[in-house]
């Protein structure tokens, strides 16, 4: 059983950054497809970010591709994802999520991930 715990939410002005960190524990963390997805008002969950803990790769959808970064801290168990350039737009809950496996396929399904964190807030105004 994984957990996933966020931290780093918080509220910040248009053309700021912010870091979320994902700390994980209760599993072998290398072999886990990780990724970020967030939620606004209304139904799904969009993902952000997800990253092969085992290769490293990464992939992000290009609403925020050249704006955030995705990455990770084997010796810590944390996933990290800075988002810089942040637009109101950009304004959800972000969660933490992982699933077994290498990440392949369709990889921004929120559906194909198995664990998933609390949550946290990033509220960006203008």
């Amino acid at each position: 059983q994984v957990q996933l715990v966020e931290s780093g939410g918080g509220s910040v002005q248009a053309g700021g950054s912010l870091r979320l960190s994902c700390a994980a524990s209760g599993a072998t963390y290398r072999s886990y497809c990780m990724g970020w997805f967030r939620q606004a008002a209304g139904p799904g969950r969009e993902a952000v970010s997800v990253i092969d803990t085992r290769s490293g790769g990464t992939r992000l959808p290009d609403s925020v591709q050249g704006r955030f970064i995705i990455s990770q801290d084997n010796a810590k168990n944390t996933l990290y994802l800075q988002m810089n350039s942040l637009k109101p737009e950009d304004t959800a809950m972000y969660y933490c999520a992982a699933r077994g496996g290498f990440c392949a396929g369709a990889v921004f399904m929120s559906d194909d991930y198995n664990y998933w964190g609390q949550g946290t807030q990033v509220t960006v105004s203008s």
